[in-house]
């Protein structure tokens, strides 16, 4: 139950917390964005709520943690991958929705490196309890 759990919040970041601070002026509503990065923007958000949906069932429905887990890691795994190499790129984890640091990392990278944590936890918690 507590992988179920674990993989449950894990989606409710990249899922709804995640819409929810994107849907917005300062991002796929953002007028000086060009429109196809827009476009990716919303294919990215619809991408991964779908990726969240299809975890749930696995999860809850199909009892198949482990490759909930793996799908939650490519997910976020993304999110801080994306971070590492902003410099390379241009980018910026920041949006101005939320500027706060967690033990030193930007507000976005840590809830990433939550999740990432807890799905790894979700994966070595049910591993653990089929030996």
């Amino acid at each position: 139950m507590i992988s179920r759990i674990l993989i449950t919040l894990c989606v409710a970041i990249f899922a709804v917390v995640i819409p929810i601070l994107e849907v917005n002026a300062s991002h796929v509503f953002n007028a000086s964005w060009p429109a196809h990065a827009r476009f990716h923007e919303v294919w990215q958000l619809i991408t991964n709520c779908g990726i969240g949906l299809l975890c749930l069932w696995l999860a809850w429905k199909e009892n198949k943690i482990q490759l909930a887990s793996v799908l939650v890691i490519l997910v976020m795994g993304g999110v801080l991958f994306a971070h590492g190499l902003q410099d390379v790129y241009g980018g910026s984890v920041l949006s101005g929705n939320i500027s706060k640091t967690v033990l030193g990392m930007e507000l976005a990278a840590a809830a990433a490196a939550l999740a990432v944590v807890m799905a790894a936890g979700a994966a070595f918690f049910e591993r653990r309890s089929k030996n």
